[in-house]
């Protein structure tokens, strides 16, 4: 933890451009920050964004100015969830909060952030996948439960009735 005045455990929360992570951070904002200046927790909002090497693993080889143009766009995804995510602090009346872009994937993205930040705990919002689309996409969550090296919490956007 970083020295300093402020003391406070720090916790990360993920979030990626899904409706999931956004549920997640809302929530966090409205049930461990709605005390004003007086929280429990240091926040730092982690987004992790895929390089395009990673993309291109999928899709194979293009051009230099296909690259470059999927870069610019990867970019502009990235800027938008960050910039979507200090909104909902500032809505929320949450100051001094920390955002880092990570590049990689995400599972190791949070994870290593837990360990350069030494976070007490980690959010992250549940997609909801089945057993099949979470063997075959893997689950951030579940491996973040596994893997980190603090608490996770894992918040479920409830179902519509």
């Amino acid at each position: 933890m970083a020295e300093g005045v402020d003391k406070k455990p720090l916790m990360l929360v993920a979030v990626d451009d899904s409706d999931h992570s956004f549920y997640a951070l809302e929530w966090t904002l409205d049930h461990l920050f709605a005390q004003g200046t007086n929280h429990p927790f240091k926040l730092v909002i982690v987004h992790a964004r895929a390089s395009p090497s990673s993309a291109l693993g999928v899709a194979g080889f293009g051009s230099g100015e296909f690259i470059t143009s999927l870069e610019s766009d990867m970019k502009k995804i990235s800027s938008k969830t960050v910039q979507k995510a200090k909104d909902f602090c500032t809505s929320k009346k949450v100051e001094n909060v920390e955002v880092e872009v990570m590049e990689g994937d995400p599972r190791n993205v949070m994870c290593d952030a837990v360990d350069k930040h030494h976070a007490s705990l980690l959010v992250l919002g549940s997609h909801g996948y089945g057993i099949v689309k979470r063997a075959v996409l893997g689950s951030v969550s579940d491996y973040c439960a596994h893997h980190a090296k603090c608490s996770v919490m894992i918040v479920k956007k409830p179902a519509k009735c």
